[in-house]
């Protein structure tokens, strides 16, 4: 149960992250390299492998332009798909994380009350973007040593009169281009890691001073970071993901990437919030608070589909060569290595989120609300795979690999996010919306 302390009074609680729950979590870890070593292993020797080369140059042709740069390989298949996978987990954890922090600012702006609670969670859920820009550097110069993740970092491509020359691709050297990129990138995650810290420190500092100076604090910053981020998240989707599929464009792409990253956030928070309380914690949670965290899982799902609608039928009714290529991969491309995952992407992300939690009652059970969290997270980390592997992998894909990439990331995540909690007490003593979040009904 959770520690009280007098000082506090009956509203401090303290998470203690037992030995048993950081075995648990180096558990994870230790089975997804296992799981990974397996794959390399399985890969390297090429048992299990599809190779479909003739779809894979025709597709590759097609997206990239004929010519010698369209024969492409890169590195070995199995080193290739742990640099993607990787890149693929790391811009998913990453955006997961950042979420946390945007949660958090959109409550402080909107005055909102009932999630005073919960916030702490937020505030642990961002712990991973320090790591994450680490990694995102480290990954990504990786990449360049044979181009594994970005046709457009090929030397030559953008010169013309080299025999990798793309016009369309030399189009975009204003965009696209090493420094820029890099710059970018550390721009946009040193941002939201510097409000995320802002925002935690004035939130401890409330929690041991009291009064309402760090409140007004906090609104000012999380206005501010919510600009940046409005700015920087869809320019973040572009470099890290569309990027990939160079000649490929979608004006709805940023809002698309954000709708994914939203919604699994949100999932994670609700999960995070049933574990614990489940645990024992987060006592004066109710059946309130979780009513209107499914009401936000329900809704952005359906959010994500409409955004995920919207792009679709509008490129694939214009049927534009340059546009459709995107879906001509997903949806029947590589013999149809993609098409079953295309499809159930819809269903784990749209429809069983929908009708699960439709009713008033289903948005209040923690296990309604525990198995949808779960499928949104697994669905949404399955939308990020499709949207990078057809244009990295083409027909060279896999999961073993992937899961193990993942459910390393997993237990590193854990890790962090619990370390986070257990520095401050779960609940917010000194918040001035606190006495509303603890008599919350819906």
């Amino acid at each position: 149960m959770a520690t009280l302390t007098h000082q506090e009074s009956v509203t401090a609680e303290y998470l203690e992250v037992s030995p048993s729950a950081r075995k648990k979590f180096i558990l994870i870890i230790v089975a997804g390299a296992i799981v990974l070593a397996i794959g390399l292993l399985l890969a390297a020797l090429g048992i299990g492998a599809e190779h479909h080369e003739g779809a894979a140059a025709a597709h590759e042709a097609t997206s990239h332009g004929a010519g010698p740069a369209a024969g492409h390989h890169g590195s070995p298949a199995w080193l290739k798909r742990l640099i993607v996978s990787l890149w693929h987990n790391n811009v998913f954890f990453t955006g997961v994380s950042a979420i946390g922090t945007v949660f958090m600012a959109i409550q402080y702006v909107a005055y909102a009350g009932w999630s005073v609670l919960i916030k702490r969670i937020n505030e642990a859920l961002s712990a991973w973007l320090i790591p994450g820009l680490a990694l995102m550097i480290g990954i990504f110069l990786i990449s360049l040593i044979n181009h594994d993740i970005f046709h457009w970092t090929m030397p030559g491509i953008m010169e013309k009169g080299n025999e990798n020359y793309d016009a369309i691709i030399a189009g975009k050297s204003g965009f696209l281009n090493l420094p820029f990129y890099l710059i970018r990138m550390v721009l946009f995650l040193g941002l939201w890691a510097f409000f995320t810290k802002r925002l935690r420190d004035l939130s401890l500092a409330e929690d041991l001073n009291g009064g309402t100076e760090y409140f007004h604090k906090s609104i000012n910053v999380s206005a501010l970071f919510l600009v940046i981020y409005a700015v920087s998240s869809p320019i973040a989707a572009w470099d890290w993901v569309m990027s990939v599929d160079t000649h490929w464009f979608s004006t709805m792409f940023g809002w698309y990437v954000f709708a994914s990253w939203w919604v699994s956030g949100i999932a994670a928070v609700t999960l995070c919030t049933i574990f614990l309380k489940q645990a024992g914690y987060l006592r004066f949670v109710k059946e309130g608070h979780l009513h209107d965290l499914g009401k936000f899982m329900f809704g952005f799902s359906i959010f994500w589909t409409y955004v995920w609608f919207s792009q679709f039928m509008l490129i694939w009714y214009a049927n534009l060569p340059e546009e459709s290529v995107y879906y001509n991969q997903r949806l029947g491309g590589f013999d149809g290595r993609y098409t079953w995952m295309f499809f159930g992407n819809l269903v784990i992300n749209f429809v069983f989120p929908f009708l699960v939690l439709m009713t008033r009652d289903a948005k209040r059970q923690m296990i309604m609300l525990k198995i949808v969290s779960i499928a949104i997270l697994i669905g949404h980390w399955s939308d990020f795979y499709l949207m990078l592997m057809p244009g990295t992998m083409k027909a060279e894909n896999g999961f073993i690999i992937e899961i193990g990439t993942a459910l390393v990331f997993l237990g590193a995540f854990l890790l962090l996010m619990t370390k986070r909690l257990s520095q401050a007490s779960l609940v917010p003593v000194h918040h001035p919306f606190l006495d509303e979040s603890v008599h919350h009904t819906t």
